[in-house]
This record gives structure tokens, sequence and C-alpha cells, in this order.
């Protein structure tokens, strides 16, 4: 891991309480965070252990698409299935963080659960493309982008022909992409190294819960120690 990541010795059960109960102290609202990462780098498992092992701190975000269900998927678990209309009146109104069109079909955010998990002080993980997450970024300035790598680029390819999915023209333009992708991840706030599954996971909640301790999230507190302060401390004469 880089050192833009945070000590995750303060991660696990301890840690977690130790975290929980300071965000629920300042009454704190959830975070956005929008995950990208090349192909092959892990970010699914990634974020199902992340949600698996700390389930009272995260929500993964739902996509709205106009595409038909598929057999065993439900309609606000995999996604929430909207009409095409529903979904262009979604966008006429700004009710979508951000949304594209993939083989005719629509697929986006909707603004409205990303709020609603919020609001109930969970972290909301969004798992989008790197040109995506900057208009995110540039949409909600708070959001927190992080990349997810493996540790080198022999790893990702390894990876990707690991899966046994692909053909050999698919994993090549898997790793050109990665090429493109690479020159964007310094526009990210935090670079993930998926070396270890359990060690990323434990120091991604690392990250993620130390953002909520940023001076900017605490104005309200900030501003109510210093009227406490001068309360106490009024008409009272400084020690030399």
């Amino acid at each position: 891991m880089t050192e833009q990541t945070p000590d995750a010795s303060r991660t696990g059960d301890r840690g977690d309480r130790f975290y929980r109960r300071e965000r629920d102290d300042m009454n704190q609202k959830g975070l956005l965070a929008v995950v990208s990462g090349f192909s092959g780098a892990g970010k699914g498992t990634l974020m199902k252990r992340l949600l698996e092992k700390y389930p009272q701190n995260y929500a993964l975000s739902i996509s709205a698409t106009t595409r038909r269900p598929r057999e065993g998927e439900k309609n606000g678990r995999e996604y929430f299935f909207v009409s095409v209309e529903e979904f262009e009146r979604m966008i006429r109104e700004d009710a979508l963080i951000e949304y594209a069109r993939y083989v005719d079909n629509y697929y986006g955010t909707p603004a409205a659960y990303v709020a609603e998990q919020m609001e109930a002080g969970r972290d909301v993980l969004l798992e989008i493309e790197v040109q995506g997450a900057l208009l995110v970024k540039k949409k909600f300035p708070d959001t927190s982008l992080l990349f997810v790598t493996p540790p080198s680029a022999k790893e990702l390819e390894r990876r990707l022909r690991g899966r046994q999915t692909e053909n050999e023209t698919v994993i090549r333009e898997r790793m050109t992409q990665a090429v493109r992708e690479a020159e964007i991840i310094d526009r990210y706030d935090y670079i993930l190294v998926n070396d270890d599954l359990e060690t990323c996971v434990d120091e991604m909640h690392a990250l993620l819960c130390s953002r909520h301790h940023a001076v900017g999230r605490h104005e309200e507190f900030i501003h109510r120690m210093r009227r406490e302060l001068s309360d106490l401390t009024s008409g009272e004469t400084p020690e030399d």
C-alpha cells in the first residue's frame, strides 16, 4: 500500500466500534465514495468483502436501468427497473448522480437512494469507470475517489489471464484500456493497491472512516465548542 492510505492497525472490531461511536456522537451523515480501477484489479470482490465485514457502515449504490430484468433479478436489489419514459423524466429533473446509455438501455445512479442511505449514516459506494467518476466529482466535490490497482502491470495481466473467460484479443484490449486509465489515476483522491484482499479491505475501511474526521465536516461542532469555551471563560482574567 502507498502512504496515501491510513494505518490499518486501527481497524477490526475494536477500531470499527471506535469509528462508529465517534460518527454517532457527531450525528454525521454518510459520504459518497466512487470506486474505479483496472479490469482485473478486484474492485467487485473488494467491495463485496467490505460490505460483508462492515455491514453497518456501508451501502452499495443501486443503479436504475431501462433493460428488462433477467431471471432471478429483483427490483431494488440488483437494479431499479424503470421504463424509458421514467428514466428520461429522471434525467430532466436532475434526479440522477450520473447516467449513461449502453446497447439501447439507460443506466444511472438515482440521487434519492444515495441521499437516503447517507442520511442514515452509511457511506455509499459507487463503482463506475474513470470518466464517469470525474463527472461525479465535478458535480459533488465532497465525493471521495478511490482507484484500485494490483501491485504491478504483470500481476494485472496474470489476473486477466487467470480468469480464463476472455480470449487474447479481449485481454489485449483490457490492457490497452488500462494504459489510458493509468493516465488519470493522479486525478483521484486515494489509491488502493489490492495485493492481499483482507488487508486492502481494512485499509479501505480505515481510509473512508478517516474522511469523517475532516475539519470541514465538523463546522457545527467547532462553532458549538467555541461558544461553550467563550461562555465558560467570559469575565475571567487570563493568567500571565
